[in-house]
């Protein structure tokens, strides 16, 4: 007689471990404190250091290192060091702090990059000033009657003088902010931006713009090269002119009931 074995089945229960959540805590974190604190001490050094006159009730704020006190005190510090802001100090700092093993014309890329692209713009200048097809008449012609190696080169020299404006700009303007400690990170991207807008202002202010002239001949290289030179120094207010007119024509089509 044949016997049958039971076989019993053992089920196994897997149990989940679930990891306590992390407690919030309503109001300001201890990093943003501690960032808060830090960005104060970075102010009063800077202030120290360059004789700026700081609010005495600073000192009383401080000492009781409640939260309400350390934003009163960071707000009457931030009055005192204008127009630098915490942000420029901190950002100067860490350049001085990566440059101290460095020459003075490398603790500032910003600089150095501007007075190397200065340079370049100037041996541009020079360049295409020395050749033949450079002059009056193939000036006069503009864009529209010149072609080949000489508008390239008519244009590669309207470039460079608006490079150089736009460099002197750009170079006095960071001079300003170092001096002053305002100098950020984003100022990078502002300065690329404004070196492309400068060259794109002198062009057009030096070209387009001398087609409405009503002689002609009276386009001559000197008039070309300063407006060449003015629209890349003001290259901003040739956006806020063209910005405007652009504006206006919208007004004219657009109700201003369906701009609101």
């Amino acid at each position: 007689m044949a016997t049958a074995t039971d076989t019993s089945k053992t089920k196994v229960k897997t149990t989940k471990t679930i990891s306590p959540k992390s407690e919030i805590v309503p109001g300001i974190s201890k990093e943003i404190i501690a960032e808060l604190s830090d960005e104060i001490n970075n102010m009063l050094s800077f202030a120290v250091y360059n004789g700026i006159i700081i609010n005495t009730e600073v000192n009383a704020l401080i000492q009781n290192s409640s939260v309400d006190n350390l934003i009163n005190a960071h707000n009457l510090l931030s009055k005192n060091i204008a127009p630098a802001t915490p942000k420029s100090i901190q950002y100067t700092k860490k350049l001085y702090q990566k440059g101290e093993s460095k020459s003075l014309f490398s603790k500032l890329p910003i600089v150095r990059n501007l007075i190397l692209l200065a340079l370049f713009f100037l041996a541009t200048f020079i360049a295409t000033s020395l050749s033949g097809d450079v002059d009056n008449d193939s000036l006069d012609k503009g864009v529209l009657d010149n072609e080949g190696i000489s508008l390239l080169l008519n244009l590669a020299f309207l470039c460079a003088v608006s490079g150089l404006g736009v460099s002197f700009y750009l170079l006095k303007s960071v001079s300003t902010s170092a001096k002053n400690s305002t100098l950020v990170p984003e100022d990078t991207i502002y300065y690329i931006a404004m070196i492309i807008l400068g060259v794109i202002a002198g062009l057009i202010s030096s070209e387009i713009i001398s087609f409405y002239r009503t002689d002609p001949t009276d386009i001559n290289l000197f008039n070309k090269s300063i407006l060449a030179l003015i629209g890349g120094f003001s290259s901003d207010a040739i956006f806020s002119i063209l910005q405007s007119i652009i504006d206006r024509i919208k007004a004219i089509f657009i109700p201003s009931s369906q701009t609101s």
